[in-house]
């Protein structure tokens, strides 16, 4: 069993927005993860109709990205919408999948890459993709907990599971695109809790096919 820092780090933040405690207090409980699909759903819509502008989780005042990575065994891009913690040099997102038994796809073909493209609102900019090491995962789940509650729910309803967590940096190497997102991506697969409010949007092929 993992041992916990007692306290997060300075470098912990918590959401501002008022709206954002009622989320957090919502996000603790099971039964919302029995709503994941009408959440996907709608955040899905709001993502498509206002070129990724306006989100479910935006609206409670928490950030989220839209992560582009290709799939690790067809090489075709794949779009994940996510909840992420933020830190004063990027994001932590976590592969928590509303409690799930299983890893999600995305957080696969996250780990497969060293950089992501990262949407931002409107904005898309490449980041550095670290993978949160052993050595430092009390001191992450600490500073994310911290962030949404509703995390330490999730892990005991997959108690055999460690979620990974990727911390994205802005990456030196490459600079932010200040490109504009051209409106909203088809919906993909699947999605996550916690980590992974949003729903998965972009990319996806006609059809089932493989991550």
């Amino acid at each position: 069993m993992m041992t916990l820092p007692s306290e997060p780090s300075p470098r912990a933040r918590r959401p501002r927005n008022p709206l954002s405690a009622l989320a957090r207090f919502l996000g603790r409980h099971e039964w919302l993860m029995r709503l994941a699909p009408a959440i996907i759903l709608v955040e899905s819509f709001m993502r498509r109709w206002t070129g990724n502008r306006l989100s479910l989780v935006g609206i409670a005042g928490l950030p989220s990205v839209q992560i582009t990575v290709p799939g690790r065994r067809t090489g075709i891009p794949r779009t994940t919408a996510l909840l992420a913690v933020p830190l004063d040099d990027g994001f932590v997102v976590t592969g928590s999948n509303w409690g799930r038994a299983k890893t999600p796809a995305w957080a696969w073909n996250l780990g497969a890459v060293g950089r992501a493209e990262v949407h931002v609102g409107a904005r898309i900019e490449t980041m550095r993709v670290d993978r949160v090491s052993e050595a430092e995962r009390a001191q992450y789940w600490a500073d994310i907990v911290y962030y949404w509650p509703g995390y330490e729910m999730e892990q005991r309803l997959a108690p055999g599971r460690r979620f990974p967590m990727f911390h994205l940096r802005t990456d030196s190497d490459a600079h932010a695109s200040g490109r504009r997102a051209q409106g909203a991506a088809p919906v993909g697969e699947g999605t996550d809790g916690g980590g992974d409010r949003a729903a998965p949007t972009g990319h996806r092929p006609q059809g089932k096919r493989p991550a």
